[in-house]
């Protein structure tokens, strides 16, 4: 019988699982928001709901030459991050207090939307180079832990 995982690597296994999800061609991200060990909502990279997705119509990034982590304005596509804060927020679900367990370290657009959700920690399976986003995360005293 395999080891029971502890509690962060089991929302962060959770959270690659929502990113096989992912419509993205570039890459596969996966977020859980949890608060007190309950799972709040899911999010996955990919375009709105109703949306043509990248899967089938190509990326507009890798159609520019746009290098991963810049001009995030110009992707048909959501941040795992937003859609499971849109997802809480679709459903009167509160995220205020809650773990953000996620397989990248959040862009700054995203970090700017976890400080004001009220979101207090963010626990992350790889990095992502976005120093501004390290910058007001720590700034804001959001906790960010790599698992």
């Amino acid at each position: 019988m395999a080891a029971r995982p502890e509690w962060d690597r089991y929302f962060l296994d959770i959270a690659e699982l929502v990113a096989t999800r992912s419509t993205c061609l570039r890459r596969r991200v996966g977020a859980v928001l949890v608060r007190e060990r309950r799972i709040l909502a899911t999010g996955y990279n990919g375009a709105p709901t109703g949306l043509r997705h990248c899967l089938e119509i190509g990326c507009l990034r890798e159609q520019q030459g746009v290098p991963s982590g810049e001009r995030h304005e110009l992707c048909r596509g959501l941040h795992a991050e937003q859609n499971a804060i849109i997802q809480a927020a679709l459903h009167g679900v509160s995220v205020k207090g809650a773990h953000l367990y996620c397989t990248n370290h959040p862009c700054v657009i995203c970090a700017k939307m976890i400080i004001n959700a009220g979101i207090r920690a963010v626990i992350i399976a790889d990095g992502y180079g976005d120093a501004l986003a390290e910058e007001i995360l720590k700034e804001a005293r959001v906790a960010v832990l790599k698992v």
